[in-house]
């Protein structure tokens, strides 16, 4: 049963990623190596299979990945997105013509690998954070084209996210604030453009910046790269803002920014830093269809 705290992957944007991904791997020939050693009617059962304690994400993108090869292929998952699995534990049972499994296995398990790393890496942190009320969020830092699947790894390891892209908030950075001659005035034009609807978020370096964005209205301030010392003079003047903090974030980190009273943390390292899980696919048996 899929967690209700996770979004739905809409299943053009599967299809059109594996569709891709596909392409890029079977070139024009196809599968040479399977075409070569495999009878087109021998049928195939597979296992897949962590090698890791970790994180499972990615499911639905495998069984899609099967899917757009070969309609046929029957894929069961064992677990679900955001379960904790432990080495050597079956997550799924594949079924279906062998070129096929074989043809899709290397864009299933990469997809999966790399999700299930996001969220066994983005745990790491939330873990960290326990008895404090701050959340860890993923940024726009992403790969190009799979910014989508990223923050869904996010969400099943139990962060969260910020902003998805430029067109869904706004938030007022340094050069903003900048090219506008103050944070006042950057804030006063956002505020303007969007009306009441839309948040207003608004990074500053200073303790004195930080009291002209609340001054201004903003809704959301980011506290870039603050000590802890700082951070919680902010928090203690922050007059009901949302606060936000950001910078030096790592593992060794985020529990004393957590623990200043902030209300999320956004860090790149849960997405660009993650390492993948290491993810199998095992024959089982191979039968004339």
């Amino acid at each position: 049963m899929r967690k209700p705290y996770l979004p739905v992957l809409p299943a053009p944007l599967l299809r059109n990623a594996v569709e891709a991904a596909l392409l890029e791997d079977l070139g024009q020939a196809g599968d040479v190596t399977s075409l070569a050693t495999i009878a087109p009617d021998i049928r195939a059962e597979a296992v897949m299979n962590v090698r890791q304690d970790g994180i499972v994400s990615g499911l639905d993108v495998a069984r899609a990945a099967f899917a757009a090869l070969d309609a046929s292929t029957q894929f069961e998952a064992l677990v679900a997105d955001g379960d904790r699995v432990q080495a050597g534990q079956d997550i799924a049972r594949i079924t279906g013509n062998g070129r096929s499994v074989m043809g899709a296995e290397r864009v299933a398990l990469n997809f999966l690998m790399h999700m299930s790393g996001i969220a066994t890496h983005t745990a790491r942190f939330v873990a960290e954070l326990q008895g404090t009320n701050a959340r860890v969020v993923c940024t726009r830092k992403t790969t190009p084209g799979l910014r989508a699947f990223e923050k869904y790894a996010v969400r099943c390891g139990g962060g969260t996210s910020h902003r998805y892209g430029l067109d869904d908030a706004i938030l007022i950075k340094d050069n903003h604030i900048a090219v506008c001659g103050g944070v006042a005035q950057a804030v006063a034009r956002a505020k303007g453009y969007v009306g009441h609807l839309m948040a207003v978020e608004v990074e500053v370096d200073t303790l004195d910046q930080f009291r002209a964005a609340l001054d201004a209205g903003a809704t959301i301030v980011l506290l870039d790269n603050m000590d802890t010392d700082t951070l919680r003079e902010a928090v203690a003047m922050g007059r009901g803002a949302v606060l936000e903090a950001s910078g030096n974030v790592d593992l060794n980190t985020i529990r004393a920014i957590g623990e200043t009273g902030v209300d999320y943390i956004s860090t790149s390292k849960i997405t660009m830093a993650a390492g993948t899980l290491d993810i199998g696919l095992d024959i089982k048996l191979g039968v004339n269809g």
